[in-house]
């Protein structure tokens, strides 16, 4: 059993303090209290080593800052800190695909794992839950080479059990010429255990068939479907349109899902409206990747560039659904990151110009409840009988999370603390929970 008092909820979006109950793993209750209580049977949570918090099961947490555990709905673990073996001199997306997939056979499945179980601990220890997982899976070069990233991936996922839920959606890339060897291949993956049906559909050389193709298969295995759409500066790019119609035709509303949205904020408004407007009457959700699009996209620009970042206002008042992530992690995609959502955030509100003090609440649920929306999640949240997944920082108002970015952080997942780290006089100080 675990108590905490003094406890502040920013996205029960009131100024009240609270306290909250776990037992066996869930909520057990969420108590708005009358003021703060003062209580010397509840140790404040800063001054308990991490021996101690690990067997108290009273806390004071003092008026700090908890959410439930941050959902990245957006990621390529397997990809992540590939940058000493893969270099983007260009900076542009199709010179990161073309050496990532040079550099591909020489990466052993061990390699590959060590690379996603890293990331994805960095990613928890940063206050993150659950993770979505794009898989690299490059057919054409050989199926053991696309099979070996799978592989990866289910022994990296086993390891980090406990500590971080993943979902994997492999980038199946079409092409008519090894459709066969593709779909088999595909098949074999979602019956391992692979959670739905990826791809990029705007870098095919037939999007449309690439989009029929894909929605066969995620119809075939009852699967969700997650693609990447329309990452180019180019308005003219505009493969959501026919997406829009696939998910509507095939009831996928709701299980269907769009990232980047680059050439989105290219195109003229009237255009960019009517598809926000057809996103939203299909079901279809989006994730946004402010640090990587911010990298990549604008490359070929002079004077005014464009920065690629979708339209993300737009998009949350035409009532599509919408999260921010991470995506790529010290790669040729993007050579900085470390999976930190709450960084993740920060430029959210900088790109997409979510600065008031109502805005900060909009950033967060991108980072919590939106995404655990779009990924399936549905028990998830801070209410009595939800699994009892948080992180607590050391901030007392929602506004200094993102002034701030605090490094002090403690981690609980369902039934134990998992990481914490703490400033103290030496600098930061973290520690894996076991």
């Amino acid at each position: 059993m675990l108590e905490a008092i003094n406890v502040k909820l920013p996205l029960q979006q009131n100024d009240d303090l609270y306290t909250v109950k776990v037992q066996g793993g869930r909520w057990t209750a969420v108590d708005r209290q009358e003021g703060i209580i003062v209580s010397s049977e509840h140790p404040p949570i800063h001054s308990l080593s991490f021996d101690e918090l690990k067997t108290t099961a009273l806390l004071d947490l003092e008026g700090k800052v908890m959410l439930p555990g941050f959902v990245d709905a957006h990621m390529h673990l397997d990809k992540a800190y590939s940058l000493p073996w893969v270099r983007n001199r260009s900076g542009t997306l199709l010179e990161a695909i073309e050496n990532y997939r040079g550099a591909a056979p020489a990466f052993t499945k061990e390699m590959i794992r060590d690379r996603i179980e890293k990331a994805a601990m960095s990613s928890a220890s940063f206050g993150s839950a659950v993770l979505r997982s794009h898989l690299d899976v490059p057919v054409h070069l050989g199926r053991d080479i696309a099979m070996r990233t799978v592989e990866a991936a289910l022994e990296a996922r086993e390891r980090v059990s406990g500590i971080v839920d993943i979902q994997y959606f492999p980038m199946f890339f079409y092409d008519s010429a090894y459709e066969r060897e593709l779909t088999e291949f595909a098949s074999e993956t979602l019956r391992m255990g692979i959670d739905g049906v990826g791809g990029s559909p705007h870098l095919s050389p037939d999007p449309e068939t690439n989009l029929a193709w894909a929605f066969k298969l995620a119809q075939r295995f009852d699967k969700p479907i997650d693609l990447h759409s329309d990452e180019s500066d180019d308005p003219g790019v505009k493969t959501i349109d026919i997406y829009c119609d696939y998910v509507k035709a095939g009831g996928y509303g709701g299980r269907a899902t769009a990232g980047h949205l680059c050439s989105l904020s290219a195109m003229e408004h009237g255009e960019a409206e009517r598809l926000i407007a057809k996103m939203s009457d299909a079901g279809v959700a989006a994730v946004t990747l402010p640090a990587v699009n911010l990298y990549l996209q604008g490359r070929g620009d002079r004077g005014n560039v464009r920065r690629g970042v979708t339209r993300v206002r737009e998009l949350l008042e035409g009532g599509v659904p919408i999260a921010a992530a991470s995506d790529n992690i010290q790669d040729p995609f993007h050579p900085f990151g470390r999976g930190d959502l709450l960084q993740i955030g920060l430029m959210t509100a900088y790109a997409a110009h979510l600065a008031k003090e109502e805005d900060i609440i909009t950033v967060l649920q991108m980072l919590t409840a939106n995404p655990a929306r779009i990924v399936g999640l549905e028990q998830y949240g801070i209410a009595p009988g939800n699994p009892a997944s948080f992180v607590i920082l050391d901030a007392r108002a929602e506004e200094e999370l993102f002034q701030e970015l605090p490094s002090s952080r403690w981690i609980y997942n369902k039934t134990r603390w998992t990481f914490a780290s703490r400033l103290n006089r030496f600098g930061l100080e973290p520690s894996l929970l076991t």
